[in-house]
């Protein structure tokens, strides 16, 4: 079995982790181990490697030197951690967060747990925005056909809202 890491060396080192009933898998040869610390629990950060593996390498030579203006956080301080400092630094270090994100959730936009009823009235809510900025669109660039479809779809999302 090769290093997930660097797919090149045989793996001797085998991680296991269990999230909300999930097994998450990290094969490592000696030089990736040592490399990531793990014979120091102090400097291993499991989530770090499954979250990173090949991503996080790629991320400290072209961010090492990110750095929040607004915190003061570093790169190295989200490896080391797991966490960010602030609300600014998902901009400063999107770069390396977004691929993390898409592999650890269902996507990249946070839409918290709501009612079903409320979940329903919101997906209505945002079909009719986008519908709206079709339907204005379609006018300014004077399809009218296609407007009065919108039109038509507009009202009857408005007739399912109001019920």
């Amino acid at each position: 079995m090769q290093c997930d890491v660097c797919q090149s060396k045989e793996a001797t080192v085998f991680l296991t982790q269990i999230v909300d009933g999930k097994m998450q898998k990290v094969n490592l040869c000696e030089g990736c181990s040592k490399e990531k610390g793990v014979n120091d629990p102090t400097g291993f950060a499991l989530a770090d490697l499954l979250l990173g593996l090949g991503d996080s390498q790629q991320i400290e030579k072209t961010a090492a030197s990110n750095k929040c203006p607004v915190c003061g956080f570093t790169q190295a301080d989200f490896k080391k951690t797991g966490r960010l400092g602030c609300s600014n630094c998902y901009s400063v270090f999107a770069e390396g967060i977004l691929p993390m994100l898409k592999n650890m959730h269902k996507g990249t936009r946070h839409t918290g747990k709501v009612p079903a009823v409320h979940a329903e009235q919101r997906e209505r809510s945002e079909k009719m925005k986008s519908l709206q900025e079709s339907l204005d669109k379609a006018i300014a660039d004077e399809e009218f056909e296609l407007a009065a479809d919108l039109r038509d779809r507009i009202r009857q999302v408005e007739a399912e809202l109001a019920k």
